[in-house]
């Protein structure tokens, strides 16, 4: 049986633990077991938007554009490491929803031959309606699956599933989709910052994110794009912006993309929103994704064990290989128990029909939450008997 007390024996040992220190968390008492939705926010954070506020925008004025002009690029440059990226493959902006369709327009565009797209039929909403936007508006069948890849242009496809966390197995689905003549779009917004990820060394092209679950950068945090070097000079993505232009000053009348990952910008990017989301990714550069990858797979194993002690479903994977960062808890009244767990300052989500998700962030989650919070469930269940 594990106790209580072993958690905290987990906690006491955790190389980890001195990070949940540097994040703003008003109420010890609350267990949070989301930040696969919302991560918490960093100490930092709070320091580095008054900054901006008051040295840049308060006193620098329009001359603070001379540092901010290239602030996408440089932030994701600090992002690359983190999901086996290289320098100048990353850049920060706008949202998931506009990434993904930028991106699988951009890999739609390099096989122009091929008709198909496929997906998951319970991938993320965003990545669906955006593929069948796409579809309708030029013409594509969208195949939902991917045993038949021989005609298909591009694959849309998440590492991690947002409702069960079973991982995919990146490098193989990659070099197999490659294999048959098809790009691929990875979408990591459950990934980044969750698990140690290379995507270089996956043969990975084309992937976006978003920044504001693992990576801690505060609500509608900036998503982010990786395209490979050697596809950069060849993307065309189809929102032309004067931060994508050659010379943007020259304001020119005509666009020119530029040849390297800032043609995936669009407009006048969210400084503050940046600003925010380059603290939590610098605070996961600083821990190690190594590390973090560690304690999330330590978490997400005593909340698996836990479900077995108190008799509570769970979907995801046993195999530490094959899961992320969350844990899904199954139960037919899990929406009622979520909002009842809720009001008693025991957070988690629930996704559709019946599915509860404990999410375990590793720079703040501690084994005691995992240990609390599953028998908070365990208590409601029992009492619904």
């Amino acid at each position: 049986m594990i106790s209580r007390d072993d958690a905290l024996a987990l906690d006491a040992a955790d190389p980890l633990a001195q990070f949940r220190e540097r994040f703003h968390i008003p109420d010890p008492s609350v267990i949070y077991l989301d930040g696969n939705s919302l991560g918490m926010p960093p100490k930092r954070t709070l320091e580095r938007l008054t900054e901006v506020y008051r040295d840049d925008w308060a006193t620098g004025l329009i001359r603070s554009w001379e540092h901010w002009v290239d602030m996408p690029q440089r932030v994701g440059d600090v992002l690359a490491p983190l999901i086996g990226a290289g320098p100048g493959e990353v850049v920060l902006h706008d949202n998931t929803t506009l990434n993904v369709y930028q991106a699988v327009h951009a890999a739609i565009g390099l096989r122009p031959d091929r008709r198909v797209i496929a997906i998951s039929a319970d991938d993320f909403p965003t990545d669906r309606y955006v593929v069948d936007g796409i579809a309708a508006a030029t013409g594509h069948t969208v195949r939902h699956g991917f045993e038949q890849l021989d005609d298909v242009a591009v694959v849309v496809r998440s590492v991690i599933d947002y409702r069960t966390a079973e991982l995919v197995d990146v490098a193989a689905e990659t070099a197999r989709a490659h294999a048959a003549g098809a790009m691929v779009v990875w979408d990591l917004s459950h990934a980044a910052g969750a698990i140690d990820i290379d995507l270089r060394a996956c043969g990975a092209q084309l992937a976006i994110g978003c920044s504001y679950k693992f990576l801690n950068g505060g609500p509608g945090a900036p998503a982010w794009t990786f395209v490979a070097k050697e596809l950069q000079s060849a993307v065309r993505q189809p929102i032309w912006g004067w931060f994508a232009t050659e010379d943007q000053f020259a304001m020119g009348p005509t666009f020119q993309p530029r040849a390297d990952i800032a043609r995936m910008l669009l407009g006048t990017p969210s400084i503050l929103a940046l600003a925010a989301a380059e603290v939590g990714i610098a605070l996961s550069a600083e821990a190690g994704m190594a590390a973090i990858h560690a304690k999330g797979t330590a978490l997400t194993a005593l909340a698996i064990d836990l479900c077995d002690q108190q008799g509570l479903a769970t979907p995801t994977p046993r195999d530490p290989a094959r899961r992320g960062n969350h844990v899904a808890v199954q139960h037919p009244d899990a929406k009622a128990l979520v909002k009842e767990l809720t009001a008693r300052n025991v957070i988690f989500d629930f996704r559709e029909p019946d599915i509860i998700r404990a999410g375990c962030s590793p720079l703040t989650t501690r084994f005691v939450d995992v240990f609390d919070g599953m028998a908070a469930i365990a208590e409601s269940a029992a009492a619904r008997t």
